[in-house]
């Protein structure tokens, strides 16, 4: 009985709360923001990431899912008693009341999650404190900086601004319990998460006027090096230990140590041209780790081939082999020479007679 009239005063006090909400919202101007001409609205922001899911070096770019919480006073919204307490408000309430106006200046693409309902979250405490949660996937450009692709370490960073306020209007910043907070079980494909930093900043936008409050936040990326292991430097490695077998090949054995060594170099040569690799590594204008690991490779195999043609030469020199060819065309030479002078001479002399 006890617990059935409790159950009855709470569900009272809470209709009677929101009936109350929904009468100041009639005459709330949602134009206006809290604190309108006393002093800049604090707006307190926090993201819980449960999903950083790729990032795209063609692209520039990765995706993350995150929750977007965000905390302001507005007076305007005050109800009830002096007794703490809090009243989840449907989300259509954020339609009608002030929104910070916070967006992501590095963001590609948004969207908010709507599967069943709107995955928003509003509630309001009869002092006024506002709490708002919206769930949304993005896509945000990260430039990356590939010269050590793909021993490389990213930074990808996501910064959250106001659009339309100045400092002296809006100013955001940190929650200090977990403002930054991550999924524990967090993968990437090809990355590891090494950490991640956030801090509080001010942008300066001449043309807009004034100074702009923003927030960013860093996330630490390591490349997985095991990928590019297995289709790559092994098998480059291998095809370049493959040119040295033409070492041990009869230098008398032109057929198979020229095979050997055209092959290896085409090998090489199209190995970074190929479809799979061509789809894995990123066109950029500047040098790359492994572009210089695969142009160290065609070096060795291209000095193996090289190796064989001076060796060729040398060997069938100190045989005699050329002497003797270089001998045999000099005395033809020699032989056409004379005949011909042996034959002017005959018709020279045939002509003084007559």
């Amino acid at each position: 009985m006890i617990f059935l009239l409790l159950f009855q005063f709470l569900y009272l006090t809470n209709a009677s709360a929101e009936a109350d909400i929904y009468e100041k919202i009639k005459y709330y101007d949602k134009r206006i923001r809290p604190y309108e001409k006393e002093r800049p609205t604090g707006v307190r922001v926090s993201y819980h990431i449960p999903n950083l899911d790729s990032v795209d070096e063609q692209a520039m770019d990765y995706r993350l899912s995150m929750f977007l919480r965000m905390r302001w006073k507005d007076p305007r919204l005050s109800w009830g008693n002096n007794t703490e307490c809090k009243l989840q408000v449907h989300p259509d309430v954020m339609d009608k009341i002030w929104i910070p106006d916070l967006f992501f200046s590095n963001e590609k693409s948004a969207r908010i999650h709507s599967m069943i309902t709107n995955n928003t979250l509003l509630r309001v405490s009869n002092h006024g404190d506002v709490y708002v949660s919206i769930r949304l996937s993005l896509v945000l450009s990260c430039h990356l900086l590939l010269h050590r692709f793909p021993l490389d370490v990213q930074c990808c960073k996501i910064r959250a601004e106001s659009f339309g306020y100045s400092t002296q209007d809006v100013v955001f910043e940190w929650t200090k319990i977990k403002p930054l907070d991550m999924a524990s079980n967090l993968t990437l494909p090809q990355f590891t998460l090494l950490g991640s930093t956030y801090k509080s900043c001010t942008i300066r936008y001449a043309r807009r006027g004034g100074n702009y409050t923003c927030l960013d936040a860093t996330f630490i990326l390591r490349r997985e090096l095991g990928y590019y292991l297995i289709q790559m430097y092994i098998p480059s490695l291998l095809i370049v230990v493959l040119s040295w077998l033409g070492f041990w090949v009869n230098v008398d054995s032109t057929p198979a140590r020229t095979t050997l060594g055209i092959t290896t170099v085409w090998t090489i040569s199209s190995m970074s041209s190929s479809e799979n690799a061509a789809s894995s590594l990123p066109k950029v204008s500047y040098v790359k780790a492994i572009d210089i690991w695969l142009m160290l490779c065609l070096t060795y195999v291209f000095a193996a081939l090289l190796e064989f043609a001076v060796a060729n030469y040398l060997s069938r020199q100190s045989e005699g082999i050329l002497y003797g060819r270089k001998l045999k065309a000099r005395i033809t030479i020699i032989a056409r020479l004379s005949f011909f002078l042996i034959s002017n001479t005959r018709a020279n002399k045939s002509d003084i007679f007559f």
